[in-house]
């Protein structure tokens, strides 16, 4: 299966992608990763003003299959949450790209979205799995 790529993200090889718009990063997890996770039921959110690490859980989304941390893409501070997430978390299946994403992060390092793959690497890695 084929699964569909936001040309203007980054992504993670744990399967987030980050948009930069502004001086923020939206933050979401990939069309693969709503994917393997199947019926998504409850998105657990962290509060706007929590300090995000690279590298470390920064919410968990539940689905019908099992519950998944989704990992910090980039450093900073979550400035906002996709609160409809709350009330429609399939939102996460159907928009993954769109109204699907999770928060927004006001970076502390913008360099760490460098360390991202762009569109192309990341369909070389799904092409691999």
């Amino acid at each position: 299966m084929k699964h569909a790529i936001d040309a203007k993200a980054r992504y993670s090889r744990t399967h987030e992608w980050v948009r930069i718009e502004g001086e923020e990063a939206v933050i979401g997890v990939s069309d693969y990763a709503q994917d393997k996770l199947s019926d998504v039921v409850f998105v657990d959110l962290p509060a706007p003003g929590k300090e995000l690490r690279v590298g470390a859980a920064c919410c968990v989304i539940e689905s019908v299959k099992a519950a998944e941390d989704v990992i910090a893409p980039v450093s900073g501070r979550v400035s906002g949450r996709n609160e409809a997430l709350a009330a429609a978390p399939e939102l996460v299946n159907k928009d993954p790209y769109g109204q699907g994403w999770l928060l927004r992060v006001a970076m502390s390092d913008t360099k760490e979205i460098d360390s991202l793959m762009d569109a192309a690497a990341y369909g070389e890695l799904l092409a691999g799995l």
